[in-house]
């Protein structure tokens, strides 16, 4: 005799993740078995309507013989056939457990996403194998980059924001780029993972094609201006953000008693934090670089990537164990101070639009390209483009006629370890009349230089 149903609460409810309805047996469901394996596991139930109505089987002892048989020849796995019997009808219950290995249907991988199932293929499938496998991209040897052919400048700056956040002390960076890398897990046999690669090499684009970062400046659908910003991905989370405060975004001016105040529409700690982990998360094999797109009234950060299996955008939104996806990568920027390693950047970006006192950003997913959108603060909306008379060099345009110790102050308030030679860059001066301002300001006693040459910053005195 079959199981009595309603014993175990009944079947009367709508599919869901982990739930099918089927009328009858058909051989092509072995692929939903497949996904529900993949997956998280699941049931399928033969002999009832897509509403969970009961409608019973006509053959279920032939079916409790050739379903079993059928899934352990065509996917090497075994499932529980169960008999079933509610209202006088037999039906079947097939119940499905996760399988810690990639199932595959003649060389087709299935996996049950939501309510659907899907076939994966090209990066889908690729990030599956590894997940299961326990491999990530990231993780695996290069043998055209050596270290010495690395760039000391992401190496320095590595140590000055590993020592600032103490993530590190002193004694753990006195050591040579080698040893560091040996440390920070980068180094198999010698040979450098792709992650060293991307973090520590001047031009991670010869390994990585598209590995860079693009910013425009958009009016409707009409580009304005943009830049691209190359180099490793420390010297992009070393300059990315600055370059959208200094250039692409102007601050409303006001004024608390005598104190000047400079608001601008997006907050400064969200984007920042938008950034890095669209750095962090990238899908770089795709060869598509980090995007960001700036509006009067909005700005888009997106790449290329897919979330984890089986997370949504609720889950993201939601609390949520850190699971990067390139997670030596992400190593390499916690020891940095760049993030945390509690799956907390998005609540952090949350926050830090919130106390702005902005919209919350939206969260888009789009097939393999996850977008966040940030809605500019009301009272700070930028101006008509038009009205702004935008030019292509934006800083050249809004510093003209400040004095270059008023313009180095503007630097380190946003940077306070910006080099002289970055400097110089922004201001398009060279690095003697940088210096210049610099014992200006340093003899009015407005700063004051915190720390070493190499890993030290400038602090603004009040």
């Amino acid at each position: 005799m079959g199981q009595d149903a309603n014993r175990s609460g009944g079947h009367e409810m709508a599919e869901s993740q982990n739930i099918e309805w089927k009328e009858s047996w058909r051989d092509e469901y072995l692929k939903w078995i497949c996904g529900f394996a993949n997956a998280q596991g699941g049931k399928i139930y033969i002999g009832t309507r897509d509403d969970g109505t009961v409608i019973g089987v006509s053959n279920p002892k032939k079916l409790l013989e050739d379903i079993p048989n059928k899934i352990q020849n065509k996917l090497g796995i075994m499932a529980d056939v169960n008999l079933l019997t509610k209202g006088g009808l037999d039906y079947i219950e097939i119940v499905v457990s996760p399988w810690s290995f990639p199932v595959n249907y003649d060389g087709e991988y299935h996996y049950r996403s939501g309510s659907t199932k899907q076939m994966l293929r090209g990066n889908a499938l690729t990030n599956f194998l590894m997940s299961k496998t326990g491999l990530k991209w990231d993780a695996a040897t290069i043998s055209n980059i050596g270290i010495d052919d690395l760039d000391q400048e992401s190496f320095d700056i590595f140590r000055r924001e590993a020592l600032r956040s103490g993530r590190m002390s002193k004694e753990d960076l006195d050591i040579e780029n080698a040893e560091l890398l040996e440390k920070l897990d980068l180094v198999i046999d010698g040979k450098l993972k792709r992650a060293g690669a991307l973090c520590f090499y001047r031009k991670p684009e010869k390994v990585i094609g598209g590995c860079y970062v693009k910013i425009g400046k958009f009016e409707g659908s009409e580009l304005l201006y943009q830049d691209e910003v190359h180099g490793s991905l420390l010297i992009l989370a070393d300059r990315v953000i600055d370059l959208i405060y200094l250039k692409y975004l102007k601050a409303a001016i006001s004024y608390y008693k005598e104190t000047r105040v400079e608001t601008y529409p997006f907050a400064r700690d969200a984007v920042r934090e938008a950034v890095f982990n669209a750095l962090i998360h990238c899908n770089w094999a795709d060869n598509v670089p980090v995007q960001i797109r700036i509006e009067d009234d909005a700005m888009y950060v997106s790449n290329c990537s897919m979330l984890p299996f089986g997370w949504t955008v609720e889950t993201l939104l939601s609390a949520h164990v850190s699971k990067p996806y390139n997670p030596d990568i992400a190593r390499v920027f916690y020891r940095a101070g760049y993030i945390e390693s509690w799956g907390r950047g998005i609540q952090k970006i949350r926050d830090a639009c919130k106390n702005l006192g902005a919209k919350e950003p939206e969260y888009i997913v789009h097939g393999e390209d996850i977008m966040v959108k940030f809605s500019a603060l009301q009272s700070t909306e930028i101006l008509n483009s038009k009205a702004q008379n935008v030019i292509k060099d934006v800083t050249k345009d809004v510093t003209k006629g400040i004095s270059i110790e008023v313009k180095i102050l503007a630097l380190l308030k946003e940077n306070a370890s910006i080099t002289t030679t970055e400097m110089a860059e922004r201001l398009s001066v060279n690095r003697r009349t940088i210096q210049r301002g610099l014992d200006v300001l340093k003899a009015k006693r407005k700063i004051e230089r915190k720390g070493g040459k190499r890993y030290g910053y400038w602090e603004i005195c009040e």
